[in-house]
This record gives C-alpha cells, structure tokens and sequence, in this order.
C-alpha cells in the first residue's frame, strides 16, 4: 500500500500548481482523501479533503476559491490544484486516505482520522 505525492515545486506567487498522489495497492475510489500541509516551524493543517462520494467536501478557509481536490479512478489518482498562489502556502503537502467518511468538517481535518500517508512534496511560493 502506498501513497506517491508528486507535483510541488518553486514557483512564483499567483501562480498554480498541481499536486497529483498516485494510490497503489488498493482502490482509491472507495475512500475519504484530504491534502494536508506543514509549513516550517507550524503545525500540520488541513487544506482540503473530500468522502468518496462528494457529498462532503471542505476547504480550509485560507485556500477557498483558489485550490481544489479531485480525484481520477480510473488513474487511482488524487489531485490538489493550486491557483493563485501566495507566499503563505510555501509548506510541504501531504496526500493522506482513510476508509470511511466522517461526521464532521473537524473530524475530516484531523490527521489522526487518515490510514495512509504520502511521503510530501514541497511546495514553495516566492514574492
């Protein structure tokens, strides 16, 4: 079972990126996924995540209107697009699974929910 984040990179503020996380060794499609972010010297914080279905979707309120999550089953592939890019989300990007959905936005923004982690892939931002 693993989690491959890739897609991070350098670049400059107002512009996108996209992350992608490749799942391997089980069917991405039937489980919650999230991207959550560490920045140096803070702790980690969810940015975005959604159930299987979609029917629960969240953003933190510093990313709204400028990133969104998706996913490709087909590719068992996750996806975090970055728009509008700002030096304040210069951190390392973590793809993260869990089996089930949950009950609330907080719960779906705690790590500790999630059952398979990516390895992160830096993101950073220049003014």
């Amino acid at each position: 079972v693993q989690l491959q984040a890739s897609g991070g990179g350098l670049v400059q503020a107002g512009g996108s990126l996209r992350l992608s996380c490749a799942a391997s060794g089980f069917t991405l499609d039937t489980y919650t996924i999230a991207w959550f972010r560490q920045a140096p010297g803070k702790e980690r914080e969810g940015v975005s995540c959604t159930s299987r279905s979609g029917g629960s979707t969240y953003y933190a309120d510093s990313v709204k209107g400028r990133f969104t999550i998706s996913r490709d089953n087909a590719k068992n592939t996750m996806y975090l697009e970055m728009n509008n890019l700002k030096p304040e989300d210069t951190a390392v990007y973590y793809c993260a699974t869990a089996p089930r959905p949950f009950a609330s936005m907080r719960a779906y923004f705690t790590g500790a929910n999630y059952q398979y982690w990516g390895q992160g892939t830096q993101v950073t931002v220049s003014s």
